[in-house]
């Protein structure tokens, strides 16, 4: 597994080292490996999950606590897929399906509660937008 040096993680993920750290201080990033001389190595699952962040951040307009939320709840997910994969109990395979269920509803209700505002304030902006397309109509040129 090849391990990337901070330099090359902020390049990859377009984040700066200083925020890569936060993000680690805030728990949205697992804390790296480090070398004897106290250098981080991250994996490609560490720039995965910088991916899904800046997803979360820059699309989907997630606040941080939000994101801290999104994140945890994608962690339960991944760990009850996991007792899915390795079970053989159907019964506990069911469960965890359900359990998986109702993690992936909560982040579906966090991103339609995110898209019902951006669909709120888009519509605000296009009665602005429609108003001075009808004043510039209305208005005589000299």
């Amino acid at each position: 597994m090849k391990n990337y040096k901070i330099d090359e993680v902020s390049k990859l993920s377009g984040l700066t080292k200083r925020t890569i750290r936060y993000y680690e201080e805030l728990g949205l990033l697992s804390p790296p490996e480090r070398t004897d001389g106290g250098m981080r190595l991250y994996t490609q699952e560490h720039i995965d999950r910088l991916g899904q962040i800046v997803n979360a951040r820059d699309v989907l307009g997630f606040s941080l606590q939000e994101i801290l939320e999104f994140v945890k709840i994608r962690e339960e997910i991944s760990s009850q897929s996991h007792v899915y994969r390795t079970s053989v109990d159907a019964e506990e395979k069911r469960r965890q399906l359900v359990e998986v269920e109702k993690n992936v509803a909560i982040q579906l209700r966090l991103i339609d509660q995110k898209l019902e505002k951006m669909t709120q304030f888009r519509a605000e902006i296009g009665q602005i937008h429609r108003r001075i397309c009808d004043a510039i109509e209305n208005t005589p040129q000299n």
